[in-house]
């Protein structure tokens, strides 16, 4: 059931909503969170589909907040709030109320969103574009315990981390993190199986990827090893090589979809690791609605890397960015190296330390 409502308050909304509700049959709320989404026109439809499908894993009440910038000076001045109440087989297993803003209340997003906010249940906002660069500072992300970036929706990723990692607040997460779930949880399980010490690693991924650089900053982070980062022609992330002193523990992914697992002294193995929808990175972050530690440690340790000088430039344009050769240099221990799959460098390091995961 939709419920157009045009040129209409945040108090009609919600009569709106209890209407729906009576006329399919359900009075009853049964939703477990408030998602707020806060997108353009342009992404608006996918990032729908996407909390959409999420939803039959977590019932919620989607808030749409698309902000719609007029050209025309005098429209500027007029403010409106067109609303599309959706309920029932129209909105997946919760409720969804699209909110188009016009005039001055593009500015204060959060004066409408606050009064549909389900009583006493978290909040989440996501940004699937354009976020932020201090979520917690957002007049919409200081509503939510929860707040979903996307760095690699943004045109340079690597300095989006950066700012990030400055402006970290419990409770920020981003769906680049959300991507090597399965990596980490499969060189954990690794690591496992042998008894013996990590001395380097390297991860091998596209050049601008995050979620690469992510990894290589978990690594060091949680085992306090040299760690490499090298560029492929992708898709993503293609391989992780952990050196250590009983020989090398390799995880390759060539096509995106089915990898390799090999360890010393045991046969190959292929594992499923297939490149995951937004759907399941979103129905990922919706299970759990505490600060994510590990996440926090790892970007944080990555911040003195990508601020050294002597790095490459960030992002395909190739010109650093102003004031970043000023920079003051600290020496970390991860280096990036350009090369192709068949030429990997094992990571030296001098000292060994045994793996923590």
């Amino acid at each position: 059931m939709k419920i157009d409502l045009t040129d209409t308050t945040a108090s009609k909304i919600n009569k709106a909503l209890v209407q729906g509700r009576r006329a399919i049959g359900t009075p009853a709320v049964g939703m477990v969170l408030t998602l707020v989404i806060v997108t353009d026109e342009e992404n608006a439809y996918d990032a729908l589909k996407a909390a959409g499908d999420a939803s039959h894993e977590h019932p919620s009440r989607m808030l749409v907040v698309i902000r719609r910038v007029s050209r025309s000076p005098r429209d500027r001045t007029q403010s409106r709030l067109d609303a599309e109440v959706r309920v029932g087989a129209d909105a997946g297993t919760g409720e969804t109320v699209v909110l188009r803003l016009y005039g001055e209340v593009v500015d204060h997003a959060q004066s409408v969103v606050l009064p549909l906010l389900l009583p006493d249940a978290p909040v989440v906002v996501w940004w699937p574009v354009n976020a932020p660069l201090d979520p917690a500072k957002d007049p919409l992300g200081a509503l939510a315990q929860r707040r979903v970036t996307d760095t690699y929706a943004c045109e340079r990723p690597v300095q989006e981390l950066v700012a990030r990692a400055d402006a970290y607040t419990p409770g920020d997460t981003d769906l680049s993190w959300t991507r090597i779930t399965p990596w980490r949880s499969m060189l954990a399980a690794a690591l496992d199986q042998v008894a013996c010490q990590v001395v380097g690693a390297e991860v091998e991924g596209e050049e601008f990827n995050p979620s690469c650089e992510l990894l290589a900053m978990w690594l060091a982070d949680r085992l306090d090893v040299p760690v490499k980062r090298s560029r492929s022609s992708g898709p993503g992330l293609t391989a992780v090589r952990l050196d250590t002193d009983c020989g090398p523990i390799v995880l390759d992914r060539a096509d995106g979809s089915l990898a390799t697992l090999s360890i010393q002294g045991q046969p190959k193995r292929a594992v499923a690791l297939k490149r995951r929808d937004t759907a399941e990175l979103i129905a990922e972050e919706l299970r759990r609605l505490d600060p994510d530690d590990t996440y926090a440690s790892a970007l944080r340790y990555g911040v003195e890397r990508l601020k050294k000088p002597s790095d490459a430039p960030d992002g395909p344009g190739g010109a650093p960015a102003k004031g970043e050769s000023e920079r003051a240099a600290v020496p970390a221990p991860v280096e990036s190296v350009a090369k192709g799959p068949a030429d990997r460098a094992t990571a030296q390091a001098p000292v060994k330390r045994t793996a923590a995961k």
